[in-house]
């Protein structure tokens, strides 16, 4: 089998080992470390490190001191916990549709979903590539709304030469499957001053030293074992990126032009870092995404489907008066369509060889 995605940690082992050796585990010097080197990824002067990335996004939440019914405008094509967030920080979600050229928010959508109680807009970088912030950014200026940037599969993304997380206040993962990874771990960007101080005493349970609480806080730290997990990998960013980068190269050259496979698009002004690689097949393949997948793992490719339904189309969101369903027609076709191939950078030229000749055999090309 070759898998979908392959975890190495490997290149940590001194790093962790120092961290146990010294008997100071917890918060400490190791996460101000990686918290330094991330702000060099984000461009912008602060790093706030947390245990995940949903703690990311519901920290960052918190700290815009959303009230009661105050609505949260987002992708409806996306992992759960952009939604999970949004609930658990007490606000209201709200949904736009999205393009299905990068996966991401369309415009269009979210300049007609803003309502007056809109407070906030939540792009989602899905798969590797950013959302339009050329076009988002000015809208959210126009209606006032504070922007948090889902980020959690765009480490290193741009726009335009400007980073994913450089916006606003900038929301990552660091599972154990994404490009960067601590095991479990979530990373805040912004360059805002205050935002991040306060981010910084909520996480340490509202404490700024040691019993001197200023608010209501969390236990949202990061472990100095986790950070040195990362460390390494975050050196070595560039080069899982540009890993991943041939590889999809490599698979766009030889799935091009198969009847009913659309392989995915880099577009203009944007760098994409391959989080996924998400083809779609559409109505017209020799058989459905859901037959494709099951022939594809019959044969030894490993594949995902990322995501089967719009984030709210499920029994606990539909009767949850903080969740606003609305008509997506593309994320609904694009959860039907979307699968996602092998594009990590354990990959070798015969398994991507593979890959291409087993997807051209699966769908008769």
């Amino acid at each position: 089998m070759i898998p979908i995605t392959v975890v190495d940690v490997a290149a940590a082992e001194q790093l962790v080992l120092q961290v146990l050796r010294s008997g100071a585990i917890a918060q400490g010097p190791m996460v101000k470390r990686f918290e330094d080197a991330f702000t060099g990824v984000a461009g912008v002067p602060h790093a706030v490190a947390v245990n995940n990335g949903t703690t990311a996004l519901v920290a960052s939440l918190q700290v815009l001191d959303l009230q009661p019914g105050d609505e949260v405008v987002t992708s409806p094509f996306t992992f759960v916990a952009t939604l999970n967030a949004i609930l658990e920080a007490g606000a209201t979600a709200r949904f736009a549709d999205i393009r299905d050229d990068d996966f991401c928010l369309d415009p269009a959508a979210v300049a007609a979903a803003v309502t007056p109680r809109t407070k906030v807009l939540m792009p989602v970088h899905l798969y590797g590539q950013m959302a339009d912030m050329g076009a988002l950014v000015p809208l959210a200026e126009q209606h006032g709304l504070a922007i948090v940037e889902d980020a959690a599969q765009a480490v290193g993304a741009t726009y335009e030469g400007r980073a994913a997380g450089s916006y606003g206040l900038g929301c990552f993962s660091l599972y154990a499957t994404k490009n960067i990874t601590t095991a479990e771990g979530g990373v805040i960007t912004t360059g805002d001053d205050a935002l991040a101080d306060r981010l910084r005493v909520l996480r340490n349970q509202g404490m700024r030293q040691r019993y001197q609480y200023e608010v209501a806080g969390h236990n949202y730290r990061m472990t100095d074992v986790h950070a040195a997990i990362g460390i390494p990998q975050l050196e070595q960013l560039e080069t899982i990126t540009d890993a991943r980068r041939r590889n999809a190269e490599a698979l766009s050259k030889g799935l091009a032009d198969i009847t009913g496979l659309r392989v995915p698009q880099v577009l203009p002004g944007r760098t994409h870092v391959w989080h996924q690689y998400t083809v779609l097949v559409t109505d017209d393949a020799a058989v459905s995404r859901d037959e494709f997948a099951a022939k594809l793992t019959e044969k030894g490719i490993g594949n995902g489907i990322y995501y089967p339904k719009t984030v709210f189309d499920y029994d606990c969101y539909r009767d949850n008066p903080n969740v606003i369903a609305s008509d997506v027609p593309v994320a609904e076709r694009v959860a039907r369509q979307a699968l996602s191939l092998p594009v990590h950078p354990k990959l070798t030229e015969a398994d991507l060889d593979t890959i291409v000749t087993t997807v051209r055999e699966v769908l008769g090309a």
